[in-house]
């Protein structure tokens, strides 16, 4: 990440704004490419190599991790959407990841501009090629800032995107059942 580049962005940034002068924002280009470093942090790793199955373990039915809070940075108005994401999968012959593995994927996708749609079809495809299960289910909601602050104006509209493989396409009652438990608190 080239942070002497965001930088000078940010300065002029603040010029075309007319605030450039201002005391208070004679470090925000500084602390703005620090944030960017932090933030986008996922565009240098892939969260691939961290779909790892469990060895030895053997369990054949929904794996359900709900309400997994993230952020991310619109890649169309860079402004921050956040949420919860739902992830399930149905594993093929016991084969299982540890539940930390899909929330450090989530967070490793979410750590780069983002469409809300690329990352659910991003995340349950990584789940299909790393684990091979019988079927897989990510449903994601999410506010967006560029909705809720501009444009429309909208604040506290979610957003909610889905993708479904496998059993939980070709069975309705396992997309049921994953929309049912997500669903209670």
């Amino acid at each position: 990440m080239d942070t002497e580049k965001i930088e000078a962005g940010i300065r002029l940034v603040l010029q075309g704004i007319g605030i450039a002068d201002w005391p208070g924002v004679q470090q925000t280009p500084t602390r703005i490419a620090e944030m960017y470093r932090e933030i986008f942090a996922g565009l240098d790793k892939d969260p691939r190599k961290i779909m790892t199955p469990i060895k030895g373990e053997e369990y054949d039915e929904m794996v359900l991790i709900k309400e997994l809070p993230f952020y991310s940075i619109c890649e169309h108005h860079l402004l921050p959407f956040f949420g919860e994401a739902h992830i399930a999968y149905l594993p093929k012959k016991g084969e299982i990841v540890g539940i930390s593995k899909l929330a450090l994927i989530l967070d490793v996708l979410t750590k780069r501009p983002q469409l809300q749609e690329r990352l659910t079809k991003e995340l349950v495809d990584i789940i299909m090629d790393g684990l091979k299960p019988i079927g897989a289910m990510v449903v994601i909601q999410a506010e967006h800032l560029c909705m809720s602050m501009r444009g429309v104006k909208k604040p506290h509209a979610k957003i909610v995107t889905s993708a479904v493989r496998g059993a939980f396409r070709d069975n309705p009652k396992t997309r049921a059942e994953m929309l049912e438990l997500i669903q209670k608190r």
